[in-house]
This record gives C-alpha cells, sequence and structure tokens, in this order.
C-alpha cells in the first residue's frame, strides 16, 4: 500500500536525522525488548529503518514501566499481546548517540503464533535457531543480551 511506503521512508529519513540530534545532545533513554523463544529459536525482526536485525520493542515513554512498553511495543509491531513477560534484567552502552538502559523480558511458547508485521516499522521477521544467530547482523543491545552483559 501506498501508505505503508510513506511509513517506511518517513521512518528511513526520520532515524538517521534522530541519530544525529542524539550525538549532538548526548541524552539518556530506556528502551524495553522481548525476547521470544519457540524451543530454542529466537524471534528476530528487522526494521525498515535499520541494516541490523532486532528483538521486538522500543522506547520506554515517560511515566511507563519497562514491563508496559515491552507488551506495548510487541502489540504494535507484531501483534502479539496479553503474555506474561519474565524480566531478565538490563544492558547499558552508549548506542546511536545515547546513553541507553535496555531492559529485557523473555517469552517462552511451544508454538510461534500468526504475527501481524505491520510492514511499516516492521517489515520482516525470522526465527532463528542457535546457529543461525551467528550468521544475523544483530543491534547492539540484543547482542549485548546473548553474550550476558547485564548492568545493574
Amino acid at each position: 500500500m501506498i501508505i505503508d511506503f510513506v511509513w517506511r521512508m518517513a521512518l528511513r529519513i526520520g532515524y538517521p536525522l534522530a541519530r544525529v540530534w542524539w550525538h549532538l545532545r548526548r541524552p539518556t533513554h530506556q528502551g524495553a525488548l522481548v525476547a521470544i523463544y519457540v524451543g530454542q529459536s529466537l524471534l528476530l525482526v528487522k526494521a525498515s529503518y535499520r541494516t541490523a536485525w532486532n528483538l521486538p520493542g522500543g522506547s520506554v515513554h515517560p511515566g511507563e514501566t519497562p514491563e508496559a512498553a515491552a507488551q506495548r511495543e510487541m502489540e504494535e509491531e507484531i501483534g502479539l499481546s496479553s503474555y506474561t513477560l519474565l524480566p531478565v534484567g538490563s544492558v547499558c552502552g552508549a548506542w546511536d548517540g545515547r546513553r541507553d538502559r535496555v531492559h529485557f523480558f523473555e517469552l517462552h511458547l511451544e508454538r510461534l503464533p500468526e504475527l501481524r508485521i505491520d510492514n511499516r516499522e516492521i517489515v520482516a521477521a525470522h526465527l532463528a535457531t542457535p546457529e543461525e544467530l551467528h550468521g544475523f547482523g544483530l543491534t547492539a543491545p540484543v547482542a549485548a543480551y546473548l553474550s550476558g552483559e547485564l548492568c545493574r
């Protein structure tokens, strides 16, 4: 659809501009990501504005808990809602010009339900086996989570 194309273009233009702003301002940021496991496989999502694969999730809004943000983003990006998420810790770093704390949650499923990809922000999803994960370009927070680099 044309509206999906317009959204993807706006995100592809807006994200690099935001990164420039973040490099100038060095803001602090909090995010929340959900590691969805089906057996040992991990669900990865591809954003229209990034080259690296990520987990479903995004920014924690002011006044919002990390768990509420994780639930909201999971619903917005892939259409999953009403699941109990297990908090597993946070990773900290300076990514994309921001000082970031990313809260991680896990969801373990027996099978992957039907996903509803928005085709605007998220354009692809892949259930990656542990062996496949090494071949994927992952965002820095996801790589830190998978290597166990949790912060306090």
